[in-house]
């Protein structure tokens, strides 16, 4: 492809992309072919001769397009948004046309530069106090790896990256079951283990980690030989949005010398309304905080802001400076590579600039101050809705639902079909998880473009399908 071609092809797909969205409600929301349809349409061998971009396009529609979810739809109340706006496509357009490889300040300054200042804008944001620092991750999962592998060399005394965990003292994790998959993940590839993620029980509205039940967890492992390395909090948990008490978590965790991380990657978009940020009171005495700006602030996919008090703990942890990794000549430059797992790292802070500097704060906190409000009024009509009962209350935009007919023997099963249904139907997406042994249909608001229409639709629908079922 010659650079005329590209600048022709570059401006049909940016027409594509406007008629794209603009038509997403004419479309299913859920991909609707079966297992095996997109493999079986590909060529069992590479072309061995190159194709016109014409005959390229003219596939991707064909054999592409019907596989694809459409995450950007504005009735795509599935597990937590992925959103991207046209500024930050436009961003990532530039990143991909200048593809600068970001790994240190020397490979691309501004890349560098540009991320420390927007790491300080969205803590700003977001309310974190001047003492924290940050770095882009890919995602939440990422940060809290780089996390837990930062506690688990602390409480080493930073002797495992070099020892391994073989003949060390058996370390232990806390956290709540409402925090996310990604943690248990994290302890089994620090080689923690997932024996030793400490499951702490929740009470209260917010499904928050019982302080005292923390801390009976922590002495009961001390006294038997284990050695405490840290805590993994929530705000937002995926299912319902449990949401741990920080203040309360940090008291347990300074009264043994514990490690704090706080997984917001959901909720913590959310904390740029001063308004809701009594949900993680005492996050500043965390050591570690992560949220995702690629969720609720409209910034492409992937972009995690992992926040932390003292990084020098963290680049302690993950560091390696080979020869060619070094940067002479030039003092108290940040290599960002050296705060990630991977040293590869992409030029994400551009997309952040652009999304800020088009929407403005302003625009960004209505846009999420819709949400919370019409989730609440979306709630109010399903509890007033006969056979239909709330199971848990709305945190910000996120609740859970089931429909309960009376003389339904397994509701379990009824509520499974029903969200199946849905979501074979195409006008929705809702997903289901499990809460005190129930199985539960999950509602979220949170897509940049929808509208209160879009969100009251949801009961509309379910209810049309709903009766439908014996």
């Amino acid at each position: 492809m010659n650079w005329a071609d590209f600048a022709h092809w570059g401006a049909r797909i940016a027409e594509w992309g406007k008629t794209y969205h603009e038509t997403l409600r004419d479309r299913p929301v859920r991909a609707k072919t079966a297992p095996g349809d997109i493999f079986n349409a590909l060529p069992v061998k590479p072309p061995q001769s190159g194709e016109n971009m014409d005959a390229v396009f003219a596939d991707f529609e064909k054999t592409v397009m019907p596989g694809i979810t459409h995450w950007q739809h504005p009735r795509f109340f599935a597990y937590f948004p992925a959103n991207a706006t046209p500024p930050s496509m436009l961003a990532d357009f530039l990143t991909t046309v200048i593809a600068p490889q970001c790994m240190l300040w020397q490979t691309s300054p501004a890349a560098t530069e540009m991320e420390t200042r927007m790491i300080d804008w969205l803590r700003q944001s977001i309310g974190l106090p001047t003492d924290f620092m940050g770095v882009i991750q890919d995602s939440a999962s990422s940060a809290t790896l780089a996390a837990a592998l930062t506690m688990r060399e602390k409480t080493l005394g930073w002797v495992g990256n070099a020892e391994g965990l073989p003949g060390q003292t058996t370390l232990r994790v806390y956290s709540s079951i409402e925090v996310h998959t990604s943690v248990d993940r994290a302890i089994w590839v620090t080689g923690i283990g997932q024996d030793n993620l400490v499951r702490v029980p929740t009470s209260g509205p917010s499904r928050g980690m019982d302080p005292e039940a923390l801390d009976t967890a922590i002495a009961t492992d001390l006294a038997a030989g284990y050695l405490p390395a840290g805590i993994i909090a929530s705000t937002g948990g995926t299912g319902t949005g449990g949401s741990d008490n920080i203040d309360a978590v940090c008291d347990v965790a300074e009264k043994y010398g514990l490690f704090v991380h706080v997984d917001a990657a959901w909720a913590g978009a959310a904390m740029i309304c001063p308004e809701f940020r009594d949900m993680w009171q005492g996050v500043e005495r965390a050591d570690s905080v992560v949220f995702n700006p690629h969720k609720w602030l409209g910034v492409q996919f992937d972009c995690s802001a992992h926040f932390l008090r003292n990084p020098d703990d963290l680049v302690k942890s993950l560091a390696i400076q080979p020869e060619f990794l070094k940067t002479h000549g030039k003092d108290g430059v940040i290599n960002y590579s050296e705060w990630s797992v991977p040293l590869g790292r992409r030029f994400r802070a551009l997309k952040i600039w652009f999304v800020l500097r088009t929407y403005g704060l302003g625009g960004l906190q209505d846009m999420i101050r819709n949400h919370v409000l019409w989730a609440k009024e979306l709630c109010e009509a399903v509890r007033a809705t006969p056979d239909y009962e709330i199971v848990t209350e709305p945190v910000l935009s996120l609740f859970t639902f089931r429909y309960a007919p009376a003389g339904v023997v397994d509701l379990d099963d009824l509520n499974l079909r029903l969200v199946n249904a849905i979501n074979d139907d195409g006008r929705i997406y809702l997903t289901q998880t499990r809460t005190d042994d129930k199985l539960v249909i999950r509602f979220q608001a949170g897509q940049f473009s929808a509208t209160r229409d879009d969100v009251m639709t949801a009961l509309t629908v379910t209810d049309e399908i709903a009766k439908t079922l014996s």
